[in-house]
């Protein structure tokens, strides 16, 4: 099996203090695709740089403090390759232009016969069960109309794969991964599925365990765990 994590950290120097390094250590996976990690190189102690079994890739944001992506991984990559698109200070104009270009460059990709897996937090849940108040946020950023219609044409069109979905068609309460900070929105469960593991059929077709972990909060987000039985593939 090949285990692989999404997991929003919400500052990665925040969620090492509250134990995330060392769940890793337990969980045995292979990849680990972090977002957010609000941190440059030289905030990051060696053990965050590069965790023990684990080598660390990072994208460090511009502005300090501010989001930044990295991934922990077993296996040394054939090739690295950072970086895409720019930021804004705009938000919602910035998700607006980073999906515009994305796509096509996922059709490119799966054009050109390569095997994909997207990992992340998309701040898009696609559909009224990714959502405990669906009809409350219908004019909010996360559950717009044209947020939601990119994700159906990326799954319907390009051909890319929900793994979440894959695997657990019907699941409803249990399958959000991130919650307000306001109120009592986490012990209420009133969460969004906002956080993705996206891939080409080939890939999506070897999925056979989906877990949302929450038995730690690490993060206003839980980390999203699949595992791939990369055997089926050879």
């Amino acid at each position: 099996m090949l285990r692989i994590i999404t997991a929003n950290v919400n500052g990665l120097r925040s969620a090492a203090k509250k134990g995330f390094i060392e769940w890793l250590q337990t969980t045995h996976a292979d990849l680990i695709c972090l977002q957010e990690i609000k941190a440059q190189s030289a905030d990051l102690s060696p053990e965050l740089l590069n965790p023990s079994n684990y080598q660390g890739v990072f994208q460090f944001a511009q502005k300090k403090g501010y989001s930044g992506t990295g991934i922990y991984s077993k296996h040394t990559p054939d090739e690295i390759q950072i970086g895409f698109g720019e930021s804004s200070p705009d938000r919602q104009e910035a998700k607006w232009r980073f999906l515009k270009v994305f796509l096509p460059h996922l059709q490119d990709l799966k054009n050109a016969g390569m095997d994909v897996l997207l990992c992340g937090d998309m701040n898009i849940a696609h559909q009224e069960v990714d959502l405990k108040n669906w009809q409350g946020n219908l004019k909010n950023s996360g559950f717009l109309p044209e947020e939601r219609a990119w994700l159906t044409h990326l799954f319907s069109q390009v051909g890319f794969c929900d793994v979440y979905r894959t695997l657990e068609p019907g699941a409803t309460k249990t399958c959000y991964t991130w919650w307000s900070q306001r109120g009592q929105a986490y012990n209420n469960n009133v969460g969004w599925r906002i956080d993705y593991q996206i891939a080409t059929p080939a890939i999506a077709q070897l999925a056979k365990k989906v877990t949302v972990y929450k038995d730690t909060r690490f993060s206003d987000h839980a980390p999203l765990i699949v595992d791939y039985d990369y055997s089926l593939g050879k």
